[in-house]
This record gives structure tokens, C-alpha cells and sequence, in this order.
């Protein structure tokens, strides 16, 4: 690895303030926020967030040359800024992705490249799938399609065995019957109201944060409450729910609307949360795009390898369609 050179780009893009943005309303008592910034006239990319439930960070527009792009970054239903916060009623996925038509079209964008991670990599593919006339290309981090597995692997058996102490913190407050299956355990516990279930969602934050990176602590100081609040009742609504996708697997099944659309997929080669294995099936179903597996890195978007490869990844998307 030439940790200069990723030094380097880490710090490639100044931050930038947005140029526009507002709250665009959506229906079923929904309203989203938006922002956007760079060119006016540049190729226009829409940065998607994970969890479900993260919200857009401003660091998201980093990863995107202001010179090139016209970058659109939102808060999913709610998540962030959007209202109201941490709603999961009539929030599902074909919501999330007629959301993002009604902001295409709100910000006369014909088409776009899409880029997002982890869980924005899950709707990033759901959105192709249903609308790939609007798809430049694709640009994903820490591929996630919401299969079974995946879901089981973080909360049933899996990641569990490498991370036994923050497991122990995870599942130590649950009855041994709630411990069968965590993940329904903590839906339940999440449906309560907002005072009775904070603990518990700042403990289901705890544990996606103990294992995002290659360096992550698992003691570490616990997450904000109130993004956790969102964070945790979004995760366990959409997981429960297999993503609210067609089938087990619909995403890494049905790929031959992908034939037309390029893409690059960075992962990282020790993601404990969205493992190799998902980006590797991914790319071998994907003929367009191209596999970028970082060898000294998590699963989160911060880390310097990581970053590296999207910047490069978005400059050469740039280079070629803009």
C-alpha cells in the first residue's frame, strides 16, 4: 500500500458548503431533505447514505471533484434532516426509491450516476433495477443486499465469534429467550416509546460501530442518542422485513438489467459488517463493472485506502461522462 499517496487524497477535496438545498415533500406525511453543490452544469451524481437510518454527513461531497460534479446528496425517510425523524411508517423500499424519482425530477436531472454504501449500495441496486433508464453509472462501497445471510451473519452467528466482547454488550441486556433471535428482539424493543427504548438503541448503534473499521474500538464512547434512535429503529424495520425486496436475494439474482450500466465496486478485504463474499458474487453477475478489493481495510467509507479508491473510482467516472 502507498499510504502517501492515500494521505494524499484524503484531504483532495476542501470541504464545500451547499449551493441549495430545502425539504422536498413526498408524500404519506414525508418530507426530505436535499442538498446540492458543485457545478451547476456538472455531471450530475446522487450519494446515498447507510444504515438504514445514517442520514447524508457533509463528508459524503468529499469524495467528488466540485469541479466535474453537480453533487446531490438527501436523508432517507426518516433519517437526518428529513421529517418526521425516525418514522418507519409507510417507509419501505419502492418509498425510497420513488423518493428519489420525485427528487430527480424536482432538481430536472435527467440522469444521474449513482454512488452508495453499505445499505446506500442496497438501494443504490434496487434503484437500478427499477429505473435503469436513469442510471449513468454506479459507484459502490461495502456491497449489501439485504439477503438473509448477510443479515444473519451480523446478528445470529457470524461476526459474533470475532467479537465476542461487543457482542456480550449487544445481547447482555436481553432475556435468554430474546437472545434466540436478537435482531426481533430489538424490533420489539424499539417499537416502545422514545424514553423507554434509548438504551436500547444506543447499544444496537454500539455494536455497528465496534466493527465498522479495520481499527474500530468495541469500548468506545457510546453513539449520539438521537442519531442512534433513528439508526436502530430503521435497521431493525428494513431487516425484519428483508429489505422489503421481491425474494431472498432478488438483487444479486436478477442482474441482466446491470449489462448496460458501468460501475466500480470498492470493498474492503476485512469488512466485518458487509463481508467480500456479497461484492464478489456481485461483480461476477456484473460483467460492467469492476471489482476494487482494498487489502488493508474495514468496512467503513473513512478509511484512507477506502477513500482513495472512491475518489479515483468517481474521477474516472468523471472522465468518462462528464
Amino acid at each position: 500500500m502507498d499510504t502517501h499517496r492515500n494521505t494524499r487524497r484524503v484531504g483532495l477535496y476542501p470541504p464545500i458548503d451547499a449551493t441549495r438545498s430545502g425539504h422536498l415533500d413526498v408524500g404519506d406525511s414525508h418530507s426530505i431533505y436535499y442538498e446540492e453543490c458543485g457545478r451547476s452544469d456538472g455531471l450530475p451524481v446522487v450519494a446515498l447514505h447507510g444504515g438504514p437510518g445514517g442520514g447524508a454527513a457533509p463528508a459524503m461531497r468529499r469524495f467528488f471533484d466540485p469541479r466535474q460534479y453537480r453533487i446531490i446528496i438527501f436523508d432517507q425517510r426518516g433519517c437526518g434532516r428529513s421529517t418526521p425523524h425516525g418514522a418507519v411508517e409507510a417507509n419501505d423500499t419502492s418509498r425510497l426509491i420513488s423518493d428519489m424519482e420525485q427528487l430527480r425530477k424536482h432538481l430536472g436531472v435527467d440522469r444521474w450516476v449513482v454512488f452508495g454504501g453499505s445499505w446506500g449500495a442496497t438501494l443504490a441496486l434496487a434503484y437500478a433495477r427499477a429505473c435503469p433508464g436513469q442510471v449513468i453509472a454506479m459507484i459502490l462501497r461495502g456491497v449489501f443486499a439485504c439477503t438473509r445471510s448477510e443479515i444473519d451473519w451480523f446478528y445470529r452467528d457470524g461476526a459474533n465469534r470475532l467479537f465476542p466482547d461487543a457482542w456480550e454488550r449487544l445481547t447482555g441486556r436481553l432475556s435468554d429467550t430474546e437472545r434466540e433471535d436478537v435482531l426481533k428482539a430489538y424490533h420489539q424493543r424499539l417499537s416502545r416509546d422514545v424514553a423507554a427504548r434509548r438504551e436500547d438503541a444506543v447499544e444496537w448503534a454500539r455494536w455497528e460501530s465496534a466493527l465498522i473499521s479495520l481499527h474500530a474500538d468495541p469500548a468506545a464512547a457510546s453513539p449520539e442518542p438521537r442519531r442512534a434512535d433513528a439508526l436502530a429503529r430503521m435497521e431493525t424495520h428494513y431487516f425484519i422485513h428483508g429489505g422489503f425486496l421481491e425474494y431472498d436475494g432478488v438483487l444479486l439474482e436478477e442482474t441482466g438489467h446491470l449489462r448496460d450500466i458501468p460501475g466500480i465496486i470498492v470493498q474492503g478485504r476485512y469488512d466485518m459488517v458487509t463481508p467480500v463474499q456479497t461484492a464478489w458474487q456481485l461483480s461476477k453477475a456484473w460483467p460492467a463493472a469492476r471489482l476494487d478489493i482494498i487489502p488493508d481495510a474495514g468496512h467503513a467509507a473513512g478509511e484512507p485506502g477506502t477513500i482513495d479508491a472512491l475518489v479515483r473510482a468517481t474521477d474516472n467516472v468523471a472522465r468518462r461522462f462528464g
